[in-house]
């Protein structure tokens, strides 16, 4: 696992070393957040200013916060393997001496540790002036364990993604769907919670829950049946799509059409 460690590190350096090319959706999450309290303050405020569905405004903005560090803080993975394959540089990443998934999931999580942590910084920054404080913090290791579990989850179906472009070439319109999936169903823009009941119970047997609702909601009230059923739906899907990326990458491997060659 050496060679995957420093892959990693090389990759986290390079994102340290241009850190404006992440500043800007840094910067852009402020926005997001500032959109979301006035929206929210709003909301709360026609129905008197107290709990909705068990969260306060507190909790929803320090939610918000936590889901947007998660989508903006990941790589756009399908498409760094789209262009590899366009442009035949993929070619040169087959015949390395290490694995083209775990290549491809090392390097993502240096450029992703650079881009959540700004985000974070900077979100964290401007949700604290706008509500108070965050959460206690004997809930943020937990929380951050399940934040990695849904960066797991991104990565796979991401890769999925990237690999249809062994057939198709051009994956931004399945790019394009997944994301919209996960505004909606894994409650980026709406907490699960304020749902009804049957989007709740449609929403929960997919994995986009376990994506962004489950970390966020157990960070702003960390609960341990929350904590272990997202945990739980983690590593269930994980093995899902796992396996599938594995049988994607070996048959989309066999039928490679590289352009040029």
């Amino acid at each position: 696992m050496g060679k995957y460690a420093a892959i990693f590190r090389i990759q986290l350096l390079n994102s340290l070393a241009y850190p404006l090319e992440f500043l800007g959706r840094s910067v852009m999450v402020m926005l997001f957040l500032w959109i979301f309290f006035q929206l929210w303050s709003v909301v709360y405020a026609v129905n008197g200013g107290g709990r909705m569905e068990g969260l306060r405004l507190h909790d929803t903005l320090w939610y918000f916060m936590l889901a947007e560090t998660i989508e903006l803080g990941r790589p756009r993975l399908a498409q760094s393997i789209a262009q590899a394959v366009k442009d035949g540089s993929i070619a040169y990443l087959l015949n390395k001496p290490f694995d083209f998934l775990l290549y491809q999931m090392s390097a993502g999580m240096g450029e992703s540790a650079v881009r959540m942590g700004l985000v974070a910084f900077f979100g964290s920054a401007v949700t604290w002036w706008m509500v108070g404080p965050p959460p206690a913090p004997a809930g943020w290791l937990p929380a951050l364990l399940l934040v990695l579990g849904a960066w797991m989850l991104h990565f796979c179906v991401n890769a999925l993604i990237g690999l249809l472009a062994f057939v198709a070439e051009e994956v931004t319109p399945f790019e394009w769907i997944y994301q919209k999936l996960t505004f909606i169903l894994g409650g980026l823009l709406i907490p699960l919670d304020f749902y009804p009941d049957w989007l709740q119970r449609a929403a929960r047997a997919l994995p986009f829950p376990a994506m962004l609702y489950g970390p966020a909601r157990f960070f702003v009230q960390p609960e341990g049946a929350l904590f272990w059923n997202t945990a739980g739906m983690q590593l269930a899907w994980m093995l899902a799509l796992g396996s599938l990326l594995l049988l994607a990458y070996r048959g989309g491997v066999r039928r490679l059409v590289i352009n040029g060659g």
